[in-house]
């Protein structure tokens, strides 16, 4: 069943004062909250290791966001920002970006209703000569509100990729208040990061560093990684009353068949790193479900969680698509998920979870709740009490589920 969730259930205060609007200069500097059978203690990153189980399997997203944000201008002079989503046409990422003279997105545009469907060229003040050359401009090819497909075309032969590097900005979040900054492109961005897509950054990766992976690995934690593409909707606030108004987004994810078999044979705990790990690996127990039931992975849709009960075990899930993917010779699963995860989602996956402090009222608070239960507001009220940064580029807290046994 659905649950019934208002959202203003979750709302709690939070002052400006309290967003980080800039990183700390050490990563693993930040304070660290952890939350563990009903109690908060502090700490500090670098000492994470400390306090995470021995016989463990830790799961990272190694997305890399790209510089997706773009400013043209109209011949009249209004400036027009558009905002790559994901890639239409070619369709993968991969493809797109490698891709030479034109392709296509979905995008959010700026001042939308400013743009009439002209040729836009881009925003070059500084006459930069490099930028000048690719000649790159945006034609609109359908509208619906402030989202659209637009195509990019530009005339030297550099791929798309480039493109962006040249021109694009890295996409901070709105509530930082403020323009990229050189700062933005190196700490808006994980060590770990691999592959690009992402719009926005798995935030409870920026904590991280050589330094703490090593002593993670000393401690005998294996360290995986899952590729979930963060969309622009993971941190929006939930807009209407009642939760189950809210549409979530797709968003693309890639496992490898190794992954899976490690976590099928672990008996240890998984702990996530970040909300978008989380999604990714509670995503993968209603892929098996698929394969076990219509013999093929699919996509996850928003509510499946809740529609009935499952009886099939984590395990079972997952050989479901180990025997998938080994019967058609793949050494990954690809699908997308839209899962929200509220209070009454039952977790199959995951133990612990690294993750920031969210905005109230999102998507990501109610994970929060669902994970450690009502628990979540003294954690938060603690958090403010306390001193701790919050959001993207705050500080971090170390989770242990609600029902976690030792």
């Amino acid at each position: 069943m659905i649950p019934r969730i208002q959202i203003e259930d979750y709302r709690y205060d939070l002052p400006d004062r309290r967003i980080a609007k800039y990183p700390l200069p050490e990563r693993d500097a930040s304070k660290l909250l952890i939350y563990r059978d009903g109690k908060e203690y502090e700490s500090i990153f670098r000492k994470l290791p400390d306090w995470l189980p021995s016989d463990a399997v830790m799961v990272f997203n190694d997305t890399k966001v790209v510089p997706a944000r773009l400013h043209f201008q109209r011949e009249t002079g209004a400036n027009i920002e558009i905002f790559c989503l994901e890639p239409v046409e070619p369709p993968e990422y991969n493809t797109a970006f490698v891709t030479t003279a034109r392709c296509s997105w979905k995008c959010i545009i700026g001042n939308s209703k400013r743009w009439k469907g002209d040729v836009l060229h881009l925003y070059n003040p500084n006459a930069d000569a490099e930028i000048g050359a690719m000649a790159l401009n945006a034609m609109l090819l359908s509208r619906d509100h402030e989202t659209g497909v637009v195509e990019f075309a530009w005339q030297d032969r550099n791929p798309f990729s480039r493109v962006l590097e040249l021109c694009g900005n890295i996409p901070i979040p709105p509530y930082l208040n403020r323009e990229p900054e050189a700062i933005d492109t190196e700490r808006y961005q994980t060590f770990y990061a691999k592959i690009r897509g992402s719009v926005a950054a798995p935030t409870a990766g920026l904590h991280f560093t050589d330094r703490v992976f090593k002593e993670i690995r000393e401690k005998g934690i294996e360290t995986e990684n899952v590729c979930l593409h963060v969309g622009a909707g993971t941190f929006l606030p939930v807009k209407h009353s009642s939760v189950t108004e809210h549409p979530m987004h797709r968003e693309p994810f890639v496992v490898s068949l190794g992954l899976l078999k490690r976590l099928r044979d672990s008996a240890g705990k998984v702990i996530a790193v970040g909300t978008t790990s989380v999604r990714t690996l509670e995503s993968l127990y209603y892929v098996g479900v698929r394969c076990l039931e219509k013999g093929v992975p699919g996509d996850v849709s928003q509510w499946e969680p809740y529609m009935r009960e499952y009886s099939y075990s984590w395990k079972e899930s997952l050989q479901a698509i180990v025997s998938y993917l080994e019967n058609h010779g793949l050494q990954e699963l690809a699908v997308g998920t839209r899962i929200i995860i509220v209070p009454g989602f039952r977790f199959r996956a995951v133990d612990l979870m690294v993750t920031n402090f969210h905005q109230p009222e999102s998507t990501l608070i109610l994970l929060i709740a669902a994970f450690v239960g009502g628990d979540w507001r003294t954690i938060y009220d603690y958090a403010l009490s306390h001193d701790f940064r919050f959001l993207s580029y705050g500080d971090s807290s170390l989770l242990f589920r609600r029902d976690f046994v030792k």
